[in-house]
This record gives C-alpha cells, sequence and structure tokens, in this order.
C-alpha cells in the first residue's frame, strides 16, 4: 500500500525540485513517476543526448528518499524527428493525416518510428537501468488514446497484409474465412488487401475484426519491443503500462502476455461518470463522486490484466480538464477512491499530478497542489490517508484468494459488437459493466477474468454476452461444479465471424440444447414484459427467440411466449437485456443456487473484502451502519459510515 504522484520536473524551475521532493516524503509519497513526456528534453536533436537535468531530477528525488517509476517517452515524438520522418505521423480512419502539437501524434506500425523509439528507450537504460532509485519501467503513456488506433497509414496496410499471410497461408483460406464470395470481394493475393476504412458502405465484418486483431497484436509488440530493451538493461525492476478505464482499442491480455508484471491504469471517476452511458438522473446523482462501480469494475478488470498485481498509476485528485462538465469531487472522496483501490489489491496508488501547470492543454486539470503550491483539498485528503496507512495493521489482512463470482471480459467480444452492433444501443462494455454493478449491489466480491482463464473454484461464472464460445470453455462447463449464467448474443459467431452452421448459441449447445431462431434489436418503445421471482420488468435492446431442446427448462417467458431465461442444469441462459431491476432477480437466481450469500446494501453502498479485512466504501450521501457484530475489530472508521466515509474491519468467520 504505497503513495505515488505524478511529477514532471522539465516544466519547473531546477531550484524547486529539492522543495518538491522534501514536500512529497512530508505528505507520506514514497513512489514518483517521471520522464514520460520528456523525449524533445533528453533529445532536443537527433542523436544528441541532454541528460544533466534528469541525472540530477533522478538523484534530487533519490536523496529524499523517493523511489522512481520511469516512464519512456514515446506517446511525444518531438518536433525534429517529424520533420525528418512525417511518414511517422498517424493517419485517422476517415483518411485525415494528423499534426504534431499535441501528443500521440504517431503510427505505432511505422518501422521508422520504431527504431527510433528503440533508440531513446536503449540510451535510457543505459543510462538509469541500475540506478538504485528505479524500481520500475512505464511504457509509452496510455496506448491508443484519443482514437490512434487502429491506424490507416501505408506501413499499417504493409503490415496488415503480412499478418495475414502468416495467418492464412494461402489467399484461398482468408477468401473462404471472410466469406468473400459477397459482393465479389474476392482477392487474388495478400498483395491486394486494403484496410476496411473508407468505403461506400459496410466494409465486410470479418476483415474489419482481423483488421482489429492485427492493430492489437501491433500495440503488444510495440510494449514488447521496449519491455525486452528494459529487461535485458534494468533487470529486477517492474515492468508496466498505464492502460484506462474503459477502454478495449486492443486486447489487455494480449499485450500482457508479452511480459508485464503490473497492470496499471489510469482512475478519473468523475469524468467517467459524464462521458460514459449513463443517464442525465444518474449523471447527476453521481457528479461528484463517479458512478459507486466505475473505480472498482477497473481495479478488478486490471487485476486480472496482470494475473493478481495492479497500481494505480494515475489518481483524480480535483476537477479535471477533458469532459463535457468538471465539477469538483464530494469532500473525502480522494481518500474513498484510494483506499478502495488498495481494499481491490492495488499495490500503488500514484496521483496526477503534483502540481497543477498553469500552461498549455492541462492547464484546467487540477493536482496536489494548486499553481500557487499550497496543497488542494485532494492534497489535504492524500495526506489523510497516508497518515491512517502509518498506523494500518497489514497484518490483519491475511491471505487473499479468489472471489466466489467471476466475471468474463472479452475484447475481441466489444470488437464484434462495435463492428455489427446490429442494435443502436447495444453496448458490449455497458451491458458487462450492468450485470457486475447488479453483484456489487449484492455486497459480492468480483473477479474479472478473459475467457481463456482457469474458472476452478469459482462457485458462478457469469458472461453477459459472448459471440464467441470457444470450446476450451465448454469443456470447463462440463468439468466443473460451477453455476454459469450467459447473457444475449452468446455463441452466436464463429471465430471468423459467422453464424454458427448449428445457429447460435454454437458450441454451447453442448451444454444447453437450444437453438436461436432469430434476434431483434428492440427499439426503445418495445419492452416485452416478464415475471421473476414476484419481480416484474421488462427486456431492452436485444432479444434472442429460442426454441429449447431436450433438457431445457423454460424458467420464464416474455408476455408474448418468448422465452426470456432457459436452464439446463447448472447452465442457464438470459435471452435478452433486461431493466435493471429484472436483471438484478435475474442474477440474484444464480446467486442463490450457486450458494452463495449476499448482503442487503443501499443504493451507493459497497463492500470489498481482502483476506480477512472487510472496507465499505459510501458514496451516497445518507449514513449507513454496518450490520457487525458487537467487539468487532475496526481498522478504519467505525459502524456508522458517513457520506464519502470509508471503514475497515476484521471478519473473525
Amino acid at each position: 500500500m504505497h503513495l505515488g504522484v505524478c511529477y514532471y520536473p522539465e516544466q519547473w524551475p531546477q531550484d524547486q525540485w529539492a522543495g518538491d521532493a522534501r514536500r512529497m516524503v512530508e505528505l507520506g509519497i514514497s513512489r514518483v513517476r517521471i520522464a514520460e513526456f520528456a523525449w524533445g528534453r533528453m533529445e532536443p536533436e537527433p542523436g544528441r543526448y541532454t541528460w544533466a537535468w534528469l541525472d540530477s531530477a533522478i538523484d534530487v528525488l533519490a536523496q529524499a528518499g523517493l523511489k522512481v517509476i520511469l516512464g519512456t517517452p514515446t506517446a511525444t515524438p518531438p518536433k525534429w524527428l517529424v520533420d525528418l520522418h512525417p511518414e511517422i505521423l498517424p493517419v485517422a480512419q476517415n483518411g485525415t493525416r494528423l499534426n504534431f502539437g499535441s501528443r500521440r501524434h504517431y503510427d505505432i506500425s511505422s518501422p521508422v518510428y520504431r527504431e527510433y523509439c528503440a533508440q531513446i528507450v536503449t540510451a535510457m537504460v543505459r543510462r538509469y537501468g541500475t540506478h538504485p532509485a528505479v524500481i520500475a519501467w512505464q511504457t509509452d503513456n496510455e496506448l491508443g488514446c484519443h482514437d490512434t488506433v487502429p491506424s490507416y497509414t501505408g506501413a499499417a496496410r504493409e503490415r496488415f497484409q503480412d499478418w495475414l499471410a502468416v495467418r492464412y497461408g494461402e489467399v484461398a483460406g482468408l477468401n473462404a474465412a471472410w466469406g468473400n464470395v459477397f459482393w465479389s470481394m474476392e482477392y487474388r493475393s495478400f498483395n491486394e488487401v486494403g484496410l476496411p476504412n473508407l468505403t461506400p458502405t459496410d466494409a465486410n465484418p470479418s476483415h474489419w475484426l482481423d483488421f482489429r486483431r492485427f492493430m492489437s497484436s501491433e500495440v503488444a509488440s510495440f510494449h514488447a519491443l521496449q519491455g525486452a530493451l528494459i529487461r535485458e538493461g534494468s533487470p529486477g525492476r517492474d515492468l508496466l503500462h498505464n492502460f484506462m478505464g474503459f477502454f478495449t482499442s486492443f486486447d489487455h491480455y494480449e499485450l500482457a502476455q508479452t511480459g508485464l508484471d503490473v497492470a496499471a491504469w489510469d482512475s478519473y471517476p468523475l469524468p467517467r461518470t459524464e462521458v460514459l452511458w449513463f443517464d442525465e438522473t444518474d449523471k447527476h446523482r453521481w457528479a461528484r463522486s463517479g458512478h459507486p462501480d466505475i473505480p472498482a469494475f477497473n481495479h478488478d478488470l486490471y487485476r486480472g490484466v496482470g494475473r493478481g498485481r495492479m497500481w494505480v498509476m494515475e489518481q483524480q485528485v480535483g476537477p479535471v480538464n477533458w469532459a463535457p462538465h468538471n465539477p469538483v469531487p464530494k469532500a473525502g472522496m480522494a481518500r474513498l477512491w484510494t483506499w478502495e483501490a488498495f481494499a481491490h489489491g492495488a499495490e500503488l496508488v500514484s496521483y496526477f499530478r503534483w502540481r497543477q501547470a498553469p500552461f498549455a492543454q492541462e492547464q484546467m486539470h487540477s493536482g496536489i497542489n494548486a499553481p500557487d503550491d499550497r496543497l488542494t483539498a485532494g492534497g489535504y485528503e492524500i495526506g489523510r490517508v497516508a497518515a491512517e496507512l502509518a498506523d494500518f495493521d497489514r497484518t490483519a489482512v491475511g491471505w487473499t484468494g479468489p472471489a466466489q463470482v467471476a466475471v468474463l471480459f472479452d475484447y475481441p467480444a466489444d470488437w464484434m459488437v462495435q463492428i455489427q452492433r446490429h442494435g443502436a444501443d447495444f453496448d458490449y462494455q455497458k451491458i458487462v459493466f450492468e450485470w457486475y454493478s447488479c453483484l456489487r449491489a449484492m455486497g459480492l466480491d468480483v473477479d474479472i477474468l478473459p475467457v481463456s482463464a482457469d474458472l476452478t473454484g469459482y462457485r458462478l461464472v457469469l458472461a453477459p454476452t459472448l459471440p464467441v464460445v470457444p470450446e476450451s470453455l465448454v469443456a470447463q462447463i462440463k468439468a466443473g461444479d460451477a453455476h454459469w449464467l450467459f447473457g444475449p448474443r452468446t455463441g452466436s459467431k464463429t471465430p471468423d465471424f459467422a453464424i454458427p452452421a448449428t445457429l447460435p448459441p454454437g458450441p454451447l449447445q453442448s451444454v444447453l440444447a437450444l437453438r436461436v431462431a432469430q434476434s431483434e434489436s428492440l427499439r426503445p418503445s418495445l419492452r416485452p414484459r416478464v415475471t421473476l421471482d414476484g419481480v416484474e420488468g421488462q427486456g431492452l435492446c436485444w432479444r434472442d427467440h429460442v426454441e429449447a431442446g431436450e433438457g431445457v427448462e423454460v424458467e420464464a417467458r416474455f408476455d408474448d411466449g418468448v422465452p426470456a431465461l432457459v436452464r439446463s442444469g447448472r447452465v442457464r441462459l438470459a435471452t435478452a437485456c433486461f431493466d435493471p431491476v429484472l436483471l438484478r432477480a435475474v442474477i440474484a437466481r444464480s446467486v442463490r443456487e450457486a450458494g452463495i450469500d449476499v448482503v442487503s446494501l443501499p443504493d451507493g453502498v459497497r463492500l470489498r473484502r481482502l483476506g480477512r479485512v472487510c472496507f465499505a466504501f459510501n458514496y451516497g450521501d445518507e449514513v449507513w451502519h454496518a450490520a457487525v457484530p458487537d467487539g468487532t475489530r475496526f481498522l478504519l472508521g467505525g459502524a456508522e459510515l458517513g457520506a464519502a466515509e470509508v471503514a475497515a474491519w476484521v471478519e473473525t468467520s
């Protein structure tokens, strides 16, 4: 449980650095991330390095007792590099070439750019790889941010063609997999295959899917290029990347497999609430706290990406600059977000940033200190967290094992939905989040895992929607004793993006004997009704019309007779998206039958267990009283939990 901060020494006078470092330590900070945007200061001209300022910055931080996380500066290539090689600039989906003047102005597929990246990373590693204060390296910064992945350059096209040749071997295989006989789209060679943008109407969905797979592999290989250089020259240091919340342009599990010690992510609960799918009522309600499941969802997702190791590399402290509206957080939220991250297994919470910049693009983005160097309200809360951490009994936590419930999250599933949404309001991430949120409202801990994960030991596994069902997953269903709940569109596609020969749910039919005869996307005015366990609700957005086979029980039907919930043994399928009340009833039935106890929580209160310690977080405005036995040992707070408050106690059973 370490506290950190993002610091930019190149942006401040050098005579200020020592005072900054001293004040960081006094506040309780022990880790500092630097250098991820400073390429122009490190290499102001091709091949001419100026290390003196960075040498001094690292030494000043080290002398104060701080440990350093070095970021490779490849998110911001300097002007001289763009002028020397304008071909490294990215091209957007609409064919527009993007310019220098902000960040992420590079094509991840450019071999020229990769060569220059390797040079700067190699130079940094040679200089600082064995420095005792350097404990970790971050590759680049927020890969793919600002819609810079996928990239639509000539270099991307050439590498895509090579990737396809490796994948299919013969172009006939590609033509068959993509169904290119349709609309006379057949290719004679891989060199004829272009990128799927700028077509008069929809491009082939299989073309799009393979392009998304290719671009995901490009991101992974770009990270791997840097990671290999860091591993060689800086052994024993953690290697990480700072991912973003609700971001699926590439498969994060794939990147992690190329070499990643820690999955870090950047947590901005308020602006994320503003830009996601929530209606105006929810956006208003959670405007100053963030939706209570936004941080938790990403903590659990990235803990899975990092195979148990997760950091928060950028934690919001106050109002930011990039959402449509940027309110000041409710008093206490910076502290709450920090403790919640630790409760979900974060080893480090690092705040963005040490001092608010009074210049350039992010001058309206607050930090621990205001531009006049006084602590902000969030800065004072960080000091409180540091004091609490000093007294927190970590020995009370004990061993932390897996949760009882797992939710499957699949990046290609999101790509498929985006490519062929079929219903304007069908949003993969929204559906997964709503299912997750139901579990959290029941007081349950959740692990978010890839489809390829070993799910042995879980009592309940949920797949809110899973277009491609791998045979390996079906094998786990047959071999295990867990309960399973699948959502609509499950098993609706093959890996080549075609309808299965036996119709959906494809391979799942061997454990759930039914066929989806037809599917419909429901306009907002079409809301078929259904009742389950005394709860009446509606189907929304999407509905699969299923025909149940032998051994399949229809547990609920819509008012027009179409099955809404079916099961066979331990496997259930929800055929539609449901309104929140009905969705909770559906999930609650599976939770009960899996033998999992739930807690009745008011809206806005969430629990999370870390070993033997149970944490409670109140995002709401009403006081909540924890139902704990007399004599319960509290490590934080008490049984009465006010707005934006945190409590933690040792569970005895």
